[in-house]
């Protein structure tokens, strides 16, 4: 288990609930955290750098990490698509003295939360409808239609978890929204 001093910050919720958002405003604030970036095997996006916003693996790739244990949690989110936090990420972070900061699928955050118990704040960032979190995906233009779909499903799977989170953020009003999450991660800290 970690020591008392390492800790972690843990955002989960259905793609478009804001999560990236919201994680991406706490590291621009506080230099004391530092971004987990996770592996995963679906295509890169045009705006993304390897190692910055993913390791960007092939599914060969991916299962010898996997064979080689190198994983603290990984999972098939989608047929054929594995995401996973890599155990050299967190040590690095924790090495330069930073906070963890996860962005992440719902039951990789579980799993975290599982793993960090104590020394992780895990928040699910709701969206206050599937109408609204439809919107938010149609707008980024970032997956076809099929893609889309599927995703809005696993948002209706993925709200049954939200109880297992230790807070539930809903992200009507992003100013509102950061403002929460600042307080959130400045209480967590202080602990």
């Amino acid at each position: 288990m970690p020591s008392i001093s390492h800790k972690a910050l843990i955002f989960a919720g259905p793609s478009g609930s804001g999560k990236t958002t919201i994680a991406r405003y706490l590291l621009e604030n506080n230099g004391d955290l530092g971004f987990s970036v996770s592996a995963c095997t679906r295509a890169k996006r045009p705006q993304e750098i390897h190692g910055k916003d993913y390791y960007f693996l092939s599914v060969d790739e991916f299962k010898r990490k996997i064979e080689q244990e190198a994983f603290i949690e990984w999972e098939e989110v989608y047929e054929g698509r594995y995401y996973g936090t890599l155990k050299t990420e967190v040590a690095n972070l924790w090495k330069a003295g930073k906070v963890a900061v996860f962005d992440m699928d719902v039951q990789g955050a579980l799993r975290l939360k599982s793993y960090f118990e104590e020394d992780a704040l895990a928040v699910y960032v709701q969206v206050p409808s599937l109408s609204l979190l439809a919107r938010r995906l149609i707008k980024r233009k970032t997956e076809p239609a099929e893609e889309l779909v599927r995703r809005i499903g696993k948002a209706e799977q993925e709200a049954s978890s939200a109880a297992q989170f230790d807070v539930v953020l809903i992200n009507e009003q992003l100013k509102t929204s950061l403002c929460n999450a600042w307080r959130l991660a400045d209480e967590f800290l202080k602990r």
